[in-house]
């Protein structure tokens, strides 16, 4: 080993273990098998080296840096990193400048990496890698764990081909870190450490389908762990709790994740099942979301999905609403629950929404004068403009009496039917 050779020995002693076990090419990579696994498409296009603009989209942890990092290493464009919150506009033109006398030159591609894309400004650094994308001297390849339809324009997103990169599973983030154990290079290999599979298990399930967040768990453990006295690092379940002092929490209240919890809650109760509801709830109450807008949402539940099948569920919501705003949490999540459990044993009609969406739609195209006989009498002259002639039923037996009620051009609609 050389003196250049021993200084980078050194330097990789610095780094992190998630970064020193980071893969160099596609075969290290554990999991994404649906878009990376033998013969899948964005493998070909790598391996062809005939990759075009593309969106990883994901969750934290599951390896979109990491693929575009092995794609910078197995293909011939130029590589540049950017970071979509600090670079400017004047940046990212600096950049395309480079990559056209690059390819005008050299005939060579040039690769953006930009991390976190979606805080991109829409109209300005969007648009100022549009042009560049669209002539193909720039490969964009973009990582978000925001969902892209949301968050970049249009023209962006139909000169992208997005990959959705799935939570890694527990067994694929065991194998990542029996990797780092046994890999003598990069990670422990050369150490005498003991750890049994309960503990390898327990970091993989607290991790949260995070790798990063395994990895680091496992190197705490590792640097925080006094050798015995026959010089093995002994690893067990009580040492690994304490280096993940809490599991990881997938949730985002104010990212894309809020809105796919909120629809699973709900579509949970609309199916009646009480347990999977209170799950999703546990869910957004650990994540921090605002238990204000779960309420909320239970009230618009009440009518949307049980209304006047069980009108009582509307006054129970209520009731939690003003648990909530009496007691606060994490008192008032016990009356949410019982709100919770009641909407989802209740029985179920929609006839509310499609008889006020049906009468919405029709009053959109339907806008005739109010007929005299229901105008307005509560002034002088009413009568003499031509208010007059409304039959009140109280008047009539049974407090009832046939008269039209609709705008006379309108024939008569049925909009709520009961279930």
């Amino acid at each position: 080993m050389d003196l250049f050779d021993l200084a980078m020995s050194k330097n990789n002693n610095k780094k992190p273990l998630a970064e020193k076990m980071r893969p160099k090419n596609l075969n290290q990579i554990f999991g994404q098998k649906n878009i990376i696994g033998k013969g899948r498409l964005l493998r070909r296009l790598i391996e062809n080296d005939n990759l075009t603009s593309l969106i990883l989209f994901g969750p934290p942890g599951v390896g979109k840096t990491t693929l575009a990092h092995v794609i910078s290493l197995e293909t011939k464009c130029e590589f540049i990193k950017l970071n979509a919150t600090s670079i400017s506009v004047k940046e990212i033109r600096e950049c395309i400048k480079k990559a056209e006398e690059l390819l005008k030159f050299y005939g060579k591609k040039t690769m953006f990496f930009i991390d976190e894309i979606h805080a991109l400004k829409k109209g300005t650094q969007q648009d100022a890698l549009l042009d560049a994308v669209e002539k193909g001297g720039v490969v964009l390849i973009g990582a978000t764990t925001e969902n892209p339809y949301f968050h970049l324009n249009r023209a962006l997103i139909s000169r992208a081909r997005i990959f959705k990169l799935e939570e890694l599973k527990k067994n694929d983030v065991k194998d990542i870190l029996i990797n780092a154990l046994t890999d003598a290079e990069r990670g422990y290999g050369k150490l005498n450490i003991n750890i049994d599979n309960d503990s390898i298990e327990l970091m993989a399930k607290l991790s949260g389908g995070d790798a990063r967040n395994a990895l680091n768990s496992l190197e705490l453990a590792v640097l925080s762990t006094t050798k015995n006295s026959d010089g093995v690092i002994v690893i067990n379940k009580e040492g690994i709790k304490e280096c993940i002092q809490n599991p990881v929490v997938s949730y985002d209240s104010s990212g894309d994740n809020h809105y796919d919890v909120i629809s699973a809650f709900i579509k949970s109760i609309r199916g009646s099942d009480i347990d999977a509801a209170l799950y999703w709830f546990g869910r957004m109450v650990v994540g921090g979301e605002d238990p204000r807008f779960i309420v909320r949402r239970l009230i618009v539940h009440a009518s949307e999905d049980i209304g006047m099948k069980d009108p009582n569920a509307m006054l129970i919501v209520h009731a939690a609403w003003n648990a909530l705003e009496s007691v606060g949490m994490p008192e008032a999540r016990i009356p949410i629950a019982q709100a919770i459990i009641y909407l989802a044993k209740a029985n179920k009609s929609n006839s509310v929404l499609k008889a006020i969406d049906s009468a919405i739609e029709d009053a959109k195209y339907n806008q005739y004068r109010v007929p005299a006989h229901l105008r307005d009498t509560h002034y002088v002259g009413a009568e003499e403009l031509g208010s007059r002639g409304y039959k009140n039923p109280h008047n009539y037996e049974e407090h009832y009496i046939e008269q039209k009620y609709f705008p006379r051009e309108m024939d008569t609609k049925i909009y709520y039917r009961e279930d």
